[in-house]
């Protein structure tokens, strides 16, 4: 059976839940100051390229851009893709990058890759920034096909093709099947849910589970980071002067308050639940 080489693409953001996001004086994000945690949808994209590696084998990368607190998000890949091995490109050249700038950085380390892929796989968009760029940016830069908003997917691995049902425009309702040459890129889903029918794909899942487990605690010994001079990147073309975007304005996130006014009642309080059911009977009914 013909191997597919994969490589899936994530990155970490803003722990919003923290409520501690900080800016410098220009508006640019400080992640070094801010807890940062693998991207939610990045996780689409990390389930459909186990997917992909369950059933045809192949080697698996997790590449990510950005500081070297970025080695946990790929440690945490690591663990959840039973990936093969890690790639980070990161220095301060490559800082306050926007996504075209970012997307340049990532289709370099593409390419710096001894053997290239035959599949990339990226999130539909980032919980910081949410343009749902830079997938699509790379895959530009590669000049391969590319299928957005994929919620199944298979491999030919002979005639190098794949094979995807797409939700259209993004409705849920409405569903295409679509066939691409390899190499190509895959954009999941939030509504992509893996599949593993057949008896020999559960057990081969099983398996990597057991050896990623041995792995994955050293998952630094799996890394590979990249600067921009192994990439052999003009520092004009990447990082903050790569970037067009210009950030206008910024508006904090207001953190919750610590304190909230609650009034606990409890089952034999008949008074207190008495009004508890005065106050949700008109949501039950309908009402406002």
């Amino acid at each position: 059976m013909t191997s597919v080489r994969m490589v899936a693409l994530t990155k970490g953001v803003p722990d919003f839940r923290e409520g501690q996001v900080s800016f410098d004086e220009d508006g640019h994000l400080e992640r070094g100051e801010t807890p940062t945690v693998m991207n939610p949808n990045d996780k689409h994209a990390l389930r459909a390229a186990l997917q992909t590696k369950v059933r045809h084998d192949g080697q698996l990368s997790v590449m990510s851009m950005g500081p070297p607190g970025y080695k946990e998000v790929l440690g945490e890949a690591m663990e959840s893709v039973y990936a093969d091995d890690l790639y980070l490109l990161s220095d301060r050249e490559m800082a306050a990058a926007d996504t075209w700038a970012t997307a340049i950085t990532l289709s370099t380390g593409l390419e710096k890759l001894e053997e290239s892929p035959d599949l990339v796989f990226a999130g539909f968009k980032t919980a910081d920034g949410e343009t749902g760029h830079t997938g699509l940016q790379t895959c530009w830069c590669e000049d391969a096909p590319v299928i957005t908003h994929v919620v199944a997917l298979d491999v030919d691995p002979e005639a190098n093709t794949v094979r995807a049902k797409r939700l259209v425009e993004g409705d849920i309702e409405e569903i295409e099947t679509v066939e691409a040459p390899m190499p190509a890129f895959i954009v999941a889903d939030p509504e992509f849910e893996p599949t593993y029918r057949r008896a020999e794909e559960r057990l081969k899942l099983k398996d990597l589970r057991e050896e990623t487990e041995e792995r994955a605690p050293d998952y630094e010994d799996h890394l590979t980071v990249w600067d921009h001079a192994d990439l052999n990147l003009d520092p004009d073309y990447i990082g903050l002067d790569g970037s067009p975007t210009i950030v206008s304005s910024v508006d904090p996130i207001p953190k919750a308050p610590a304190e909230r006014e609650a009034t606990m009642v409890t089952p034999d309080d008949s008074e207190g639940m008495e009004q508890v059911f005065d106050e949700m009977r008109g949501f039950a009914a309908g009402g406002d």
